[in-house]
């Protein structure tokens, strides 16, 4: 096959990712642009127009933007590092253990992440609901009576958050993970286990270099995952009776903007300022961990 028809045949393959790009990413990026350069109506003057970069200063000097990333960089702080040791730490038990154990471990462990988003909530709402919850006596045995004190208690939120998106998501990012162990050749690991390796050896000199670019993956969707938190503060909130902050993460802040200020050029600056720091957390990632890079023949 020539050249020219090898890059004909990837075109063809690229073509509705770029499609769907171009609906899904480029164009609303655009048009976020767009907006967030226009000045908010106001019922003094209800005219829209270039309004420079106004909008930016009214989210930037916003009384609660900072507080909104200081408590989603809480949340990230405890449950990221415990997402990604559980999703290598349970990948590579499973790997350890081929055969009928391992496969049913591996289901055992992607059935919560098989829930509903919205499923997952539901069981997060009735154990952490001390009137119906299994767990009773625990919440009892700390003081917690009602469902607002055990999810408004200062601090409390965060790890609330980390469990529930832990048991979430966990299952199917070790199914991600173990397909990067199952590609490794067996020829790598025996010559390691000729030369005398041990299994902790195998795992963390062998296996952990080899699936980094799929631990960076998972590390990447899940930082985007944590930066867009929204439904699950939200959704809380109502249960515990409008106990929580409307405004705890900041894409609750950019939804207040829109929904309850009515300003959307702050709604859309809000959303091109967590485009940025995504991205260039993601980048960093990426170049780091070698997700994109050539494999060595």
């Amino acid at each position: 096959m020539n050249r020219s028809s090898e890059a004909r045949g990837a075109w063809i393959l690229l073509s509705p990712y770029v499609v769907l790009l171009l609906i899904g990413g480029i164009v609303p990026v655009g048009y976020a642009i767009k907006t967030a350069l226009e000045k908010p109506p106001t019922p003094l003057d209800p005219s829209t127009g270039f309004g420079g970069v106004a909008s930016f200063r009214t989210v930037f000097t916003d009384y609660r933007f900072v507080e909104t990333f200081q408590n989603v960089l809480a949340t990230l702080v405890i449950w990221l590092p415990i997402m990604m040791v559980g999703i290598v730490g349970l990948a590579l038990l499973i790997h350890a253990s081929p055969g009928r154990f391992g496969s049913a471990m591996r289901f055992v462990y992607y059935i919560p992440g098989a829930l509903a988003g919205i499923a997952n909530f539901v069981l997060w709402v009735y154990l952490l609901n001390p009137g119906q919850s299994p767990i009773e006596g625990f919440w009892h045995a700390i003081g917690v009576d009602t469902i607002k004190q055990a999810v408004a208690a200062p601090g409390q939120l965060p790890f609330i958050l980390t469990a529930m998106m832990f048991f979430q998501g966990v299952g199917s990012w070790i199914v991600v993970v173990n397909g990067g162990l199952n590609g490794i050749s067996e020829d790598v690991l025996e010559a390691a286990a000729l030369d005398g390796a041990n299994a902790w050896q195998l795992a963390w000199h062998v296996k952990l270099p080899i699936i980094r670019p799929w631990i960076g993956y998972a590390a990447l969707m899940n930082l985007a995952y944590g930066f867009q938190l929204f439904l699950e503060p939200q959704l809380l909130d109502q249960v515990a009776s409008n106990a929580l902050p409307d405004q705890w993460t900041p894409t609750q802040l950019g939804y207040a903007f829109a929904f309850s200020n009515y300003n959307f050029p702050a709604a859309a600056a809000m959303s091109l300022i967590l485009l940025v720091i995504t991205l260039g957390i993601g980048l960093l990632i990426v170049f780091r961990s070698g997700l994109f890079g050539k494999e060595d023949d």
